[in-house]
């Protein structure tokens, strides 16, 4: 069963597309068994409590000398929740947020936004999602240096991020010029060079065809196969 929803993640293939007969001689099960299945841990977050309890049994072997903020676009061709127009990319998109390690390796991502809004809509609570995940993976966020592009310079999440007394290390925004001129911010150059690792990981996750475009119309489906894809990259770290 979990095999045939991992083939899904990795090749793209629609449902009905799964070839059960590979895994299942007798043909036992449909293809809209494994769907149903699939849906039933997406909606209680059994995909999540997976990657959380990985995150949590071997976190021994991240590397949390600084952590990479990005948002990234992924257009959505069914339409469905969390889904709007971008012009950028000339379709509809949903656009979430990701935290990856110093070496790449993802560690939580936030509830998909509608395509239209920027990195920074909803910030404050997609930060607190990314983060929960972080501390119940029983990770300590306290004085973890975080990187982060021009697109998350705003007041309201450097003191999201000080309340938490993780120290930013963000791009300044001309457009906040204002902002900067009355509030010196410190910006390490050398260590945003790090920020690539993001980039990085993100084109790791675009491996998992049913990434690279949104057919999932509900949220808590799309968000599962995000756990999964982070699930399976950390596995390969795990050396039995």
């Amino acid at each position: 069963m979990v095999s045939l929803i991992f083939k899904r993640l990795k090749t793209g293939c629609q449902w009905r597309e799964l070839s059960i007969k590979e895994y299942f001689f007798e043909n036992e099960i449909t293809w809209q068994g494994v769907y149903y299945y699939y849906n039933k841990w997406s909606k209680d977050d059994s995909w999540k409590r997976v990657w959380i309890s990985i995150l949590r049994d071997y976190k021994q072997l991240l590397d949390l000398s600084s952590i990479q903020l990005d948002g990234s676009h992924t257009i959505a061709k069914r339409g469905g929740s969390a889904v709007g127009y971008q012009g950028r990319k000339s379709a509809k998109t949903s656009n979430s947020l990701f935290l990856c390690d110093n070496t790449g390796q993802m560690l939580t991502v936030s509830s998909p936004q509608s395509g239209e809004h920027n990195d920074l809509f909803n910030i404050t609570q997609l930060f607190e999602e990314l983060t929960s995940v972080l501390i119940e993976a029983g990770i300590e966020i306290k004085g973890l240096f975080m990187n982060a592009d021009a697109g998350f310079d705003k007041e309201e999440f450097r003191e999201a991020c000080s309340a938490k007394e993780i120290e930013t290390n963000i791009a300044s925004n001309r457009r906040n010029q204002k902002y900067s001129n009355q509030c010196y911010q410190y910006f390490d150059e050398l260590l945003y060079k790090r920020r690539t690792k993001i980039e990085h990981a993100n084109a790791w996750m675009d491996s998992f065809k049913a990434l690279l475009v949104r057919f999932e119309t509900n949220a808590k489906n799309w968000m599962a196969l995000q756990w999964m894809a982070l699930s399976i990259m950390f596995c390969k770290k795990i050396k039995v």
